[in-house]
């Protein structure tokens, strides 16, 4: 039958569910008798390609006399490379975005098309060349040779892959993991330019050893997986994998992932470096030890000297025990637990620390010098979970609160204050769940909440946030507003953050709601006033003479100023005297106390001139004008 005399079937736009707002608009455009199909070749089956599938067809573009416009074979002058788009993702004239999805594997088929449907349409997203008759109706036709899901790794369809056998688990490899896999790499006529079938290709992810194209796609493997892989040149870059290949718009890699050893870089900056050098059991992260879980290692410690010195071996040293400790309780260095809480039961991983996160923070062994590198060969045997308190008695759950608070209270006492407010605020969540059934409970419940609270406001003030503290003792006084404890707490972090007023009607409550509080209260507010006057008299002596001088001098604020410290006489006697028994020495929650920390961190003075005109310190400040010469 002539091209001529195919019997053209009427095409109507097709309805799709899921079609986007774009491609919907676009086919408004096809009006009847405007877009027609005729069948040269029936396709295999009755499976036709959908939104998210690659197809890959020949088209020959002819006009209605059969003169030959365009085509993709050889015969007819084309590269005899067919055509590779992704469906509802790749730019496709009208007529294909409509045509192509009726289309069975093996089908020809003749595509009769009105300008408006391919290259004449307004707004066309595929632009042809000036002499191309883009405004004549022609005829198209198809040969679609395959179609298959695939996964759009590069939004410009640079990258694409089709996953050829499934592979396991969900993980994937990333920069800097340790990668094995086989690579095959051919033109897309077919002819073969690299491969790597029997002797699998070994890389290190992220350090450009490969193509930028091929080593994304591979970034969506899972173990095991069989891909194909096609990359456009502009993904081609140059790597040690293959040489540049010039002369072909498209690549295809066949690979499959054959092992991949997982490589962290706990900080980002290289120095802690987790190893994974035997595979645990279970899956990541999802089956790693959580916060307070009991952990059984062995571990062998060795300095990264030049004789690699073995300093502790548990299987040697421990009478060949494991090391048994509890997460987040700051018993074993920082980076020894924070790759440990990284690894599943049964895998054994090396670990590579900087001094500050091994032994220059923690108690050295006789044998690890002062900044000291070290390595650690660590396999995690097993660990239980943190107790759920899920069916426990209400008592049974107060106990256990207890014993994580007390924990919480040696870790504030050793000066690891994060890892101290990480306990209480494990509990505060806890609480969420739990429901006191009588009065007693209730009021044990929430004299342990206060108490939990007031100890986080005291890990807030120790890591300098001070308006933490304040909002973290605000929750105790929103359900208690006569809690002494809190008001002095929030009094202290007021006076550390440098607000006087706020701080002076906290302690003045204290007296007011609880007179035995009296003692703590006025002590306190002593230290206030004589810190005050201490940066009054600072404020004085920085501008005196400021506006002594005749006119036409000049005086340099602060330039008789001297560093030397004032004398502080009265806020030592204030620390060490009075009874302080309910509030400033007092273990009320459970050993966290304020007097150790009130000065620890000293707020900005407000000096004399600031008191007197206190937009000016902002006006100069802006000028940049801190320190000035005034005439």
């Amino acid at each position: 039958m002539a091209e001529n005399d195919l019997p053209d079937k009427d095409f109507a736009p097709t309805k799709k569910k899921k079609s986007d707002d774009e491609s919907e608009k676009r086919r408004k455009k096809i009006t009847p008798g405007s877009l027609m199909k005729a069948i040269i070749r029936s396709g295999e089956g009755q499976e036709k390609p959908v939104e998210g599938d690659q197809v890959i067809f020949h088209c020959t573009t002819r006009t209605l006399d059969g003169i030959v416009v365009d085509s993709t074979r050889l015969e007819h002058g084309g590269k005899g490379n067919p055509i590779r788009n992704v469906l509802g993702k790749s730019k496709m004239i009208l007529g294909f975005l409509e045509g192509i999805p009726t289309m069975t594997k093996g089908e020809v088929a003749m595509f009769k098309m009105k300008p408006e449907i391919h290259y004449a349409e307004e707004d066309c997203p595929v632009t042809v060349s000036d002499d191309f008759p883009k405004n004549d109706e022609l005829h198209f036709e198809i040969e679609m040779l395959d179609f298959h899901k695939v996964k759009v790794v590069g939004e410009d369809l640079g990258v694409v892959k089709m996953i050829i056998s499934e592979g396991q688990g969900w993980e994937c490899p990333r920069e800097p993991y340790e990668v094995e896999a086989r690579i095959n790499a051919k033109t897309i006529d077919g002819k073969l330019v690299l491969s790597h079938s029997e002797d699998p290709y070994s890389f290190t992810f992220g350090r450009s050893e490969l193509p930028k194209g091929l080593e994304m796609g591979i970034g969506t493997m899972t173990r095991g997986e069989k891909a194909a892989i096609f990359l456009s040149k502009t993904y081609m870059t140059k790597s040690s994998l293959m040489p540049m290949i010039e002369g072909h718009e498209e690549i295809q890699f066949e690979v499959e992932l054959i092992h991949f050893i997982q490589v962290r870089d706990m900080l980002g900056d290289g120095r802690l470096i987790k190893r994974r050098i035997v595979d645990g059991r279970g899956e990541f992260p999802m089956d790693c030890p959580l916060q307070d879980s009991l952990l059984r290692v062995h571990y062998k410690g060795i300095l990264l000297n030049e004789e690699k010195t073995v300093f502790y071996d548990t299987r040697v040293d421990n009478y060949g025990q494991p090391l048994e400790f509890r997460s987040g309780e700051g018993l074993v260095p920082e980076g020894l637990e924070m790759c440990v809480r990284l690894m599943l039961p049964g895998e054994i991983s090396l670990v590579t620390c900087p001094p500050d996160y091994a032994y220059d923070k923690f108690t050295r062994p006789a044998s690890v010098p002062e900044g000291a590198h070290v390595q650690w060969e660590i396999e995690l045997l097993d660990f239980e979970m943190p107790q759920d308190w899920t069916g426990l008695s209400f008592q049974e759950i107060m106990d256990d609160a207890e014993h994580i608070k007390n924990t919480g209270n040696r870790l504030f006492k050793e000066g690891k204050y994060e890892l101290a407010k990480a306990k209480y605020e494990k509990v505060l969540r806890e609480y969420n769940h739990v429901n006191p059934q009588d009065d007693d409970e209730g009021k044990i419940f929430l004299n342990s909440r206060n108490s939990l609270h007031l100890n986080v406001a005291a890990c807030y003030q120790k890591m300098g946030e001070f308006r933490k503290s304040i909002e973290t003792c605000n929750k105790v006084l929103d359900a208690s507003p006569v809690h002494v404890k809190a008001l002095y707490r929030r009094g202290m972090a007021y006076m550390l953050v440098g607000d006087s007023d706020e701080a002076r009607k906290d302690f003045e409550m204290m007296i007011s709601i609880d007179k035995s509080s009296e003692p703590d209260a006025t002590a306190a507010l002593l230290k206030l006033k004589q810190k005050e006057q201490e940066a009054d008299k600072k404020a004085k002596r920085q501008f005196k003479g400021l506006f002594d001088r005749k006119p036409g001098e000049i005086a340099e604020v602060g330039g008789d100023v001297k560093d030397d410290k004032i004398p502080d006489k009265a806020e030592n006697e204030i620390e060490n005297s009075g009874p302080e028994k309910d509030i400033s020495k007092t273990d009320v929650d459970g050993g966290v106390t304020d007097s150790e920390h009130e000065h620890e961190h000293e707020p900005e003075r407000i000096g004399f001139l600031g008191r007197l005109w206190p937009s000016g310190g902002r006006i100069l400040a802006t000028l940049g004008l801190n320190r000035c010469s005034i005439l």
